[in-house]
């Protein structure tokens, strides 16, 4: 196992006078070993099929969108410039027992018994290669030590850069691009092993986070919030009737949006509705299902780096009033490169202490520039 080295000893701190905070970033470059071939056999009726099926005459190829330059172009950002008061620490694998408490046995069976292999899993183009599923078992590890290290008060925050993603991955079922739901995965832990009785995820990926939700989806202890664009969008749920049941009812808060929605819909979501939701729930430790596919250069939704720094310090906000800031970022999705590497950069630093941005609307400033080039020339004296 080896990871990157990068030197933040002199990088300049933040202009704004805010508290520096110690973030750490957990990664492990194990996680790049998960690189499906798109070649490999599949079954009829599978999706995949009727995808290539769609593409035979066109001269278009598919490639698989989950690849391992998503953590490298972040990786590559932060090498070129520096967050001030961010941290690297090592990941690890997951063990048996941490997958056990929120996927099945027989699902395990499946999954461990592909190692090695190249082959499809589910029926929405989910694939494994031979490194995959020791990848995905660094994912969810990964995303769990840097739960541990935050509830041990050994960072303030922490960001798993990790893949596969997780948030699709069902008790029974990889589907999405996803094996082990890797956020799930850390709150059974931190409940099970480091005293959290009551867990906050948030999910800001532009795909509802099924996986999660059906996970939790009856435990009055874990409280979703999630908001994503509506169905008939992958992976079609996220209703706002979809509340939980049983003893859950009424912790699986869905925010679905229109294809249109930016900063100022996300932004109004976590004030108006996240914020009073934590303040009933009050948690002891808040996640975060970080996607970067709902900016616009990812076309599923319309966020900017702003968006996504503002957001931050709403849930920033959040887990100081509620849980000494105990606070941990887990990496989804997010498939356009320069998109995703500046949205985690944005998010690195305003946890390590920079004031969030304030989104501004499209396209505003510009004409702001343009009224004061031109209207000079139409003054009257």
């Amino acid at each position: 196992m080896t990871t990157r080295k990068i030197d933040t000893a002199s990088a300049p701190l933040p202009a704004a006078a805010h508290e520096q905070r110690r973030v750490t970033l957990f990664y492990d470059d194990r996680v790049l070993q998960h690189h499906p071939d798109v070649g490999a056999a599949f079954l009829p009726g599978r999706l995949d099929r009727r995808v290539r099926e769609l593409l035979g005459g066109s001269g278009l190829k598919w490639a698989y969108p989950e690849h391992p330059g998503r953590v490298r172009a972040v990786l590559d950002a932060l090498e070129h410039a520096a967050v001030p008061g961010l941290h690297f620490q090592a990941g690890r694998a997951a063990t048996l027992t941490e997958l056990g408490r929120v996927h099945t046995a027989s699902f395990l069976d499946t999954i461990t018994g592909l190692r090695g292999q190249n082959a499809w899993v589910d029926v929405d183009t989910t694939a494994v290669s031979p490194g995959s599923l020791e990848a995905a078992m660094v994912a969810a590890g990964t995303a769990t030590a840097a739960v541990e290290a935050v509830v041990r008060g050994e960072t303030r925050s922490s960001f798993a850069l990790v893949r596969p993603p997780g948030h699709h991955a069902e008790p029974t079922r990889a589907r999405g691009f996803c094996l082990f739901n890797n956020v799930a995965v850390a709150a059974a832990h931190a409940q099970a092993e480091l005293g959290c009785n009551r867990v906050l995820i948030i999910d800001w990926d532009a795909h509802h986070g099924n996986g999660t939700q059906e996970i939790f989806f009856a435990d009055p202890d874990v409280m979703l919030f999630d908001t994503h664009r509506s169905a008939p969008f992958y992976p079609g749920s996220g209703n706002l009737a979809e509340v939980g049941a049983g003893l859950g009812e009424g912790t699986i808060v869905n925010v679905p949006l229109p294809a249109g929605a930016g900063d100022a819909a996300l932004i109004s979501a976590f004030n108006d509705i996240l914020v009073p939701a934590a303040d009933w729930f009050q948690p002891d430790l808040v996640l975060v299902s970080a996607g970067f596919d709902a900016h616009q250069f990812d076309l599923a939704l319309n966020a900017t780096f702003a968006g996504f720094g503002a957001l931050t310090g709403v849930v920033q906000g959040i887990a100081d009033r509620h849980c000494e800031g105990r606070l941990t970022f887990v990496l989804e999705g997010g498939y356009h490169l320069e998109a995703l590497a500046g949205g985690v950069r944005t998010v690195l630093e305003v946890l390590a202490g920079a004031p969030p941005p304030i989104p501004r609307e499209c396209g505003l400033q510009e004409v702001s520039e343009a009224a004061a080039f031109h209207l000079p020339g139409f003054a009257q004296d």
